[in-house]
């Protein structure tokens, strides 16, 4: 067997170049007569379908001698540059791999090019050596090479010392004392691009030298530029890393880069002083950096990066103490205008929030929230109000004792046009009043305050539920009827409307006034379908706006509530209702104030009661009070009439403490998923091996890994994986056969899927007595992915076998195939190519969809926003619910929304919400609707699940 080197090395990667799809494979002959007889234009374009040809895997021997001859002589700059890739990708070799004779005289165009008076050819000519593997052509140009270290031009001095750098580390013999002459060179070179490549070649190979010149100047690298500020952090990070006793001789170093012109300077700097000191003035420093990069920036993708760099800081428990104290800098980040950035600027804010800093934390929050209310009102602004009201709340459940100042701030958006901002604050107060009773009466006269400006109906419908749940004094519920009064208006509902749709002219006949049922819906039959976005057969419908009538003055002055009821919303009838219901009990059962001023109270409920029963039986609002309405309100008046002890007792009593389970469920469930997302920390084990020169921890980035090389590792996919425990999450589960083992060739691919890419990494097996030539592996793909490049040909020799990789870019969350053949030339065989088809690797959408958690109204929300939605039965052998749930949980790679006390017991049906996020922050929402019969438990599960995307190929993909 050959030796890997030769079959299985992976060959160098040349210049990238586009070729046009539609261009036209030109005959060899035609090539010929046009690169020997054609005018330069001719040549030029002769010569790049020659590159094409050659880079799509065409060897055209035949015309190597013909370049020499008809193009190499030519001074056209257009010409050189195109050899210079045509002598890069062309074959140099014999089949024995012995340099073609041609090449001599190749070589002798390099030399007589690295003297060339142009500048521009000189260095890139340096520029092409770097990538040339034959030390037989490099060695006579040796002299010339060095030579052009001294050139007048800094573009040719820097390509120099990189042609050095790279002939150095492949063929060391063929110029020993590289690192000596560039050392030379660096002390006396002035132009930044130049020294930045000798010390880098420095750094590579002799880091002796590299850190003798770093001493010498350490006072001045404050002056040089950032490229080479760059590769002096990258110098001190590895010197300290190898050698921890030399951290305190270049740490004042580093300090100084966070004060660069350079931001990436100052980024790399404030990476490399955390990586080497636990200080807390380095974290400080550090973390300073890394706020003032975040503020001055930009670019929303380096604000999002360096922010991300910052919350990884709290990951070490002395650390995270250094950056409570900088949570004020920190909330100065939320001027940027990106509301991702605000979003984990706020997450991160409130982890480090303590009681010594949560006050001054909640004031300028508080501005902010001010701030949001006297702008210009758009869609960003409501959002970010929200995120602010969330905030605070979560502030209030974290430090009680502030909940009293957020109050009073927030209460005033409950008026608010944002009407997911003002339930929000709703949800806080309903959270406040029941876990801290010393905020009851300053929410309550809160609520009381701006009841009447309130108009959105979910909003007003929640401040009466909590008016009704914890008001207790007799004046509170005095207000409270006196403030539904103003906002019902003029009393009976009917007899009022009836003679402002008569114009106010006295009374007239009922017959006249009472429209029927029939003529009453008609108008809302018509409005509705105008404000229709899709109709019933899903098409869009439209709407001119000449045919839209203009509000009049009559119904903007409409109280709040009769224009709710007017549009057909009575379910807030009925929360009105209850909640009457349980304030009068209340004031029965502790017999507050006198039986008289009790009874009046309990009339005037009644009365408005059945007011709004008969308005909407009526036939005058836009649409009819509901059966259930009708049915809860009736409940509503016989408690309020009777006075049942056991059921004012589930008005009173049980409606409380169903309030309080919920509340309990909700932060129980809000804290299981927060653990999960923590990353787990490396715990150094009992029996681990201590570094006693050091005395620190396996998990200290000193003496771990090498973080350059570490970041190299993971941007190529070769990262290590820790805990592999079961074996799906292992290589080998990802191994796809893509031949038969009876096959000539036998092929199999690891699939490596990075979040946006797949690198397949194809073992391609030569099973025969032959030696495979021209042994290549044809890819091509369906869906949204794209090839990168072509894997090149190889020559596998009998028994042998070799790895061909290909990297296949992914756009977006769709199900793609990836297929193709090997085909291969059997040496000294007349016959034409063989080909072996490989079976299809089917790239499933699950690997970039991830779990995520939503609230519940930002689940309504999206649900109500996506347009496609694919309806699935369930057929399935599964008999009970909860398994399905799980087995759908686990194919679909989605997070269930619906907490698991929800779903516990047997009922015979279940219906839950799931939720999923895919890398390219594509939402996904599904609904499951299962049942089973009771009575038989061997009966499988029926029903059906829903799902909702933003496109339709998205929700296709995720049924698939």
């Amino acid at each position: 067997m050959k030796e890997r080197g030769v079959g299985g090395a992976e060959p160098p990667c040349y210049t990238l170049i586009n070729q046009p799809s539609d261009a036209e494979q030109p005959s060899e002959v035609q090539l010929r007569t046009d690169l020997e007889k054609g005018d330069l234009k001719t040549k030029t374009e002769a010569l790049k379908k020659v590159i094409f040809m050659i880079l799509s895997g065409e060897k055209l021997p035949g015309l190597l001698m013909t370049v020499i001859r008809f193009c190499l002589p030519l001074q056209d700059h257009t010409i050189k540059k195109l050899l210079l890739i045509y002598w890069e990708i062309v074959p140099k070799t014999s089949p024995d791999g012995k340099l073609l004779h041609e090449m001599i005289l190749v070589c002798d165009s390099y030399r007589k090019d690295l003297q060339h008076p142009n500048e521009f050819i000189r260095g890139s000519t340096l520029r092409f050596l770097c990538k040339l593997h034959e030390p037989e052509l490099l060695e006579p140009l040796m002299p010339s090479i060095i030579a052009c270290l001294e050139h007048r031009h800094a573009y040719v001095r820097r390509n120099a010392v990189l042609a050095i750098f790279t002939i150095y580390k492949s063929f060391e013999n063929l110029i020993p004392d590289a690192p000596e002459l560039v050392s030379h060179f660096l002390e006396g070179e002035q132009d930044m691009a130049c020294r930045r490549n000798a010390f880098l070649m420095l750094l590579q190979v002799d880091q002796p030298r590299a850190l003798s010149y770093i001493s010498s100047c350490l006072e001045q690298v404050g002056s040089f530029g950032d490229i080479l500020q760059l590769v002096i952090v990258e110098l001190i990070y590895k010197v300290c890393h190898h050698s921890p006793t030399e951290r305190s001789k270049f740490i004042r170093c580093i300090y100084n880069l966070l004060n660069s012109n350079s931001s990436a300077v100052r980024y790399e700097a404030a990476g490399t002083l955390v990586t080497l000191s636990n200080a807390p003035s380095a974290i400080k420093a550090a973390a300073t950096c890394y706020i003032e990069l975040i503020i001055k920036e930009s670019d929303n993708n380096v604000k999002l990066i360096v922010l991300e760099r910052l919350s990884q800081l709290r990951e070490v428990s002395v650390q995270e103490k250094v950056l409570e104290d900088l949570v004020m800098d920190i909330l100065r980040i939320l001027a940027a205008p990106d509301l991702e950035v605000r979003r984990k600027t706020l997450a991160l804010a409130l982890d480090l929030l303590t009681t010594r800093t949560v006050g001054e934390g909640v004031v300028f929050l508080r501005k902010e929230v001010g701030r949001t209310h006297n702008s210009i009102e758009h869609d960003e602004t409501g959002k970010y109000r929200q995120l602010l009201v969330k905030t605070l709340h979560q502030c209030s459940v974290k430090f009680p004792e502030v909940a009293s100042s957020i109050i009073p701030v927030l209460a005033e958006f409950l008026s608010d046009q944002n009407e997911l901002a003002a339930m929000d604050v709703l949800l806080f107060m309903r959270e406040g009043v029941q876990k801290f009773s010393n905020l009851v009466p300053t929410i309550v006269e809160k609520l009381l305050e701006v009841f009447p400006t309130i108009r959105s109906s979910k909003v007003l419908r929640s401040s009466i539920w909590i008016l009704g749940e914890f008001v207790t004094e007799k004046e509170d519920v005095e207000s409270v009827l006196s403030l539904v009064k103003q906002c019902l208006g003029e009393l009976p509902l009917v007899e009022s409307e009836l003679r402002k749709a008569a114009g106010g002219e006295g009374e007239a006949d009922p017959e006249t006034k009472v429209k029927t049922k029939e003529e009453a819906e008609k108008p809302h039959v018509e409005r509705s379908q105008g404000s229709r976005l899709v109709t019933s057969d899903g098409t869009y419908a439209t709407q001119s706006a000449f045919s839209m009538q203009p509000l009049s003055a009559k119904d903007e002055n409409v109280p709040s509530l009769r224009k709710i009821l007017k549009d057909g919303d009575f379910f807030i009838g009925a929360a009105l209702a209850s909640s009457f219901s349980k304030m009068l009990r209340r004031l029965s059962e502790k017999k507050l104030g006198k039986e008289s001023e009790r009874n009046k109270m309990e009339a005037e409920v009644l009365y408005i009661i059945a007011n709004i029963i008969r308005f909407g039986l009526s036939g005058i609002p836009v649409k009819s009070i509901t059966p259930d309405d009708v049915e809860r309100m009736k409940v509503c008046i016989r408690v309020v009439g009777e006075g049942n002890e056991k059921i004012s007792n589930i008005f009173t009593v049980r409606c409380r403490e169903a309030l309080g389970g919920m509340l309990e469920e909700a932060a129980e469930y809000a804290a299981t998923h927060s653990k999960m997302k923590k990353k787990k920390k490396t715990a150094v084990e009992p029996d681990d091996p201590i570094p006693f020169l050091q005395l620190l921890s396996k998990n200290d980035m000193v003496n771990g890994d090498d973080l350059f090389e570490l970041s190299l590792s993971q941007a190529i996919g070769f990262s290590p994986k820790i805990d592999l425990i079961d074996f799906s999450a292992s290589k080998l589960s990802k191994v796809t056969q893509l031949t038969g083992f009876s096959d000539p060739v036998y092929a199999e691919a690891y699939i490596n899927v990075n979040q946006f890419d797949i690198l397949l990494d194809v073992l391609i097996v030569n099973q025969t007595n032959d030696t495979l030539q021209n042994c290549t592996l044809e890819l091509a793909t369906l869906g949204d992915l794209k090839l990168v490049e072509r894997p090149p040909s190889l020559v596998l020799g009998p028994h042998d076998f070799t790895n061909i990789r290909a990297s296949i870019k992914v756009a977006s969350t769709e199900n793609g195939v990836i297929f193709g053949n090997i085909v291969y030339d059997v040496g000294g065989a007349g016959s034409d190519r063989n080909v072996v088809v490989m079976s299809d690797i089917h790239i499933d959408i699950m690997d970039y969809i991830l779990p995520a958690s939503c609230t519940d109204q930002e689940f309504r929300s999206m649900w109500a926003e996506f347009e496609w939605e694919n309806k699935v039965s369930v057929v399935t052998s599964i008999t009970d619910l909860n398994q399905y749930l799980q087995h759908l949980i686990k194919s679909t790679n989605m997070q269930c929304l619906t907490p698991e006390k929800a779903m516990v017991g047997e009922c015979g049906f279940m219906a839950a919400t799931l939720y999923a996020k895919s890398i390219f922050g594509e939402d996904a929402l599904a609904n499951l609707s299962i049942e089973k019969a009771i009575d038989n438990l061997s009966a499988p599960v029926t029903g059906h699940i829903r799902i909702r995307a933003k496109s339709q190929v998205r929700v296709n993909s995720i049924l698939s």
